[in-house]
């Protein structure tokens, strides 16, 4: 049987040129190197500019996505941006993009899942790209958190970073089977009655307006991380037809190395085949999947024909996986 999957066709990925280290931070907050690197894994971050916004990182993202698709802005025919750090309460921020990009008019809206937007985003876009209605997807996960954070609080403030990555989907043909090129599976999930346990205490917008800060019960939200992850990918794997040890490169959300290494070992899949890069560039939220994978694939670990598995957990609490194959 012939089906139309989505196939990752290009992955872009974007940094600000600002580094904040461990050892930059403790001359801000009582902490120190030591003390982040064991509990977190984190070494430094990537800071936004004064002058740039959140569109400004995604713009270029995607720019690099698309030129390694081999495709342009005329290409386009829909952006789905996942950010919890919008320009403005509207227009979306995927809008935004759309017009600094030069993208003609189409479908563009944001999606807010925290952490988990890029997977949530992803799956919006396999049901434009896989029943026929986009032949060139822009998803986008885009943040600038360290604009959320109070300096005070060294349980949040040594988590978070900035940045931006991107992918392009395209449509391609396909038997229907786990050999397909594409989206093999997901599952997507949320808990609203965790919503205390991560969480901004107030607006995100609005120069003059009070902006939230980031509060988090860390034990909490880590308690419930392995387990619902571990389920999820579990979910994913087997909706896409595949097993554990079909998987190829674990790229889970960088949040805290040490919830990466206690999924990856739940599920016994090999620390080689982890993609982690919390140690440069922290917890970026729902970037942080797409640039993992955007240095994966430039240092040539990620090739294609490999079977990925992504996964994230985030605020509300929202979490979710994916099997993909490139």
């Amino acid at each position: 049987m012939r089906v139309l999957r989505s196939a990752v066709t290009g992955v872009g990925g974007y940094l600000p040129q600002n580094v904040m280290t461990n050892d930059d931070l403790a001359k801000m907050v009582d902490t120190s190197d030591e003390w982040i690197v064991e509990r977190t894994g984190i070494r430094q971050r990537h800071v936004i500019a004064k002058d740039q916004k959140t569109s400004d990182l995604a713009a270029e993202a995607a720019r690099i996505a698309l030129e390694r698709a081999g495709k342009t802005a005329a290409d386009v025919d829909l952006i789905i941006v996942a950010t919890t750090t919008p320009d403005m309460p509207f227009p979306a921020t995927a809008s935004i993009v759309q017009r600094k990009l030069g993208i003609a008019p189409g479908p563009a809206f944001d999606v807010q899942a925290v952490c988990s937007g890029f997977v949530y985003a992803l799956s919006v876009a396999d049901g434009f790209v896989a029943r026929g209605m986009a032949k060139c997807a822009l998803i986008i996960g885009a943040e600038a958190m360290t604009q959320l954070l109070d300096y005070t609080d060294r349980g949040t403030c040594i988590l978070f970073g900035d940045g931006a990555g991107a992918v392009v989907l395209e449509p391609v043909e396909g038997q229907g089977d786990n050999s397909d090129t594409g989206i093999l599976g997901f599952d997507l999930q949320c808990d609203g009655t965790k919503t205390e346990l991560l969480y901004v205490d107030g607006g995100t917008f609005g120069e003059g307006n009070r902006i939230g800060k980031v509060r988090m019960q860390g034990n909490q939200v880590f308690k419930h991380a392995v387990h619902k992850i571990s389920q999820a990918i579990e979910s994913a794997v087997e909706k896409a037809d595949l097993t554990i040890g079909d998987i190829d490169w674990f790229i889970p959300h960088q949040a805290n190395q040490r919830i990466l290494n206690g999924v990856a070992e739940r599920l016994g899949l090999e620390e080689h085949k982890v993609v982690s890069t919390v140690a440069f560039h922290a917890n970026t939220s729902a970037a942080s999947i797409p640039l993992a994978w955007f240095t994966a694939v430039e240092d040539g670990r990620i090739k294609p024909g490999d079977v990925v598995l992504i996964e994230a957990l985030g605020g509300g609490l929202t979490w979710g996986a994916a099997a993909i194959r490139l």
